[in-house]
């Protein structure tokens, strides 16, 4: 195995967006391709991380760059502010997930017939919006996302299954917002599931979260029996929508 790590610049309207890819190069075949979309601190080296794990178990990863030029966060209020400017103009951040999607398409490794996205926190709101306005995905998985809609999908209209990964112990995404979340697939006719994990609090799969909740005062903090519980449950959706 020789796992390829990259930055490919890309446009989404008249801005340069950062993107990084990762891949086996030793696979000579065509492969499924993910999208990872980042938490509300953008690219950093935690999403990087997941992109080299993904390609790991024989995918092309690319994680997408919602904010443009590469823009991370130093704190709660840069992160909230550069979300928040996705979450105010949704026809933007549509079309950058859009050209998210079409860069990882336009890679030469990936069988363009099988993608998927998975998301955290903020990302996993935007990978479920994927799913809601019918892009040709095969699969979705969000952890820790927050589930409220931009779009209110047609029954029958979302194709990809999906896959909702939730801590019981989420302050920040209750169990009332699952709820609703649940009443809209189920109004919708999506193929879903939900992973409920004991004690996991909001941010649960990422390793900093105690970190930051202690410097920041917010209440997130790291699983690691749900990471990596939640972690087998894609694996599990991956080989069966792709391989069958």
């Amino acid at each position: 195995m020789n796992i390829i790590t990259s930055r490919i610049d890309y446009r989404v309207g008249d801005e340069i967006h950062q993107a990084r890819l990762a891949y086996d190069d030793s696979d000579s075949t065509r492969r499924p391709g993910v999208i990872l979309v980042h938490e509300w601190w953008g690219v950093n080296e935690y999403m990087t991380g997941r992109t080299r794990q993904l390609a790991e178990l024989g995918y092309v990863a690319l994680a997408i760059d919602m904010y443009g030029n590469g823009r991370t966060a130093q704190n709660p209020d840069e992160a909230g502010g550069l979300m928040n400017g996705v979450l105010d103009d949704m026809e933007a951040g549509t079309a950058a997930l859009r050209a998210g999607h079409q860069l990882l398409l336009e890679q030469d490794s990936v069988d363009v017939e099988k993608t998927a996205a998975i998301g955290y926190c903020f990302g996993g709101a935007m990978v479920l919006h994927m799913a809601r306005i019918g892009m040709p995905l095969s699969a979705v998985a969000s952890f820790h996302g927050a589930l409220g809609s931009f779009h209110q999908a047609q029954p029958g209209s979302i194709k990809p299954r999906i896959l909702v990964c939730h801590g019981e112990a989420d302050t920040m995404v209750t169990m009332d917002d699952l709820d609703g979340f649940r009443t809209e697939m189920d109004t919708a006719q999506a193929n879903y599931e939900v992973k409920l994990y004991a004690d996991a609090k909001h941010g649960f799969s990422n390793p900093g979260a105690d970190a930051n909740g202690s410097r920041y005062g917010i209440d997130v903090g790291y699983n690691e029996a749900a990471d990596q519980a939640s972690w087998q449950a894609m694996q599990s959706m991956f080989d069966e929508v792709f391989r069958g």
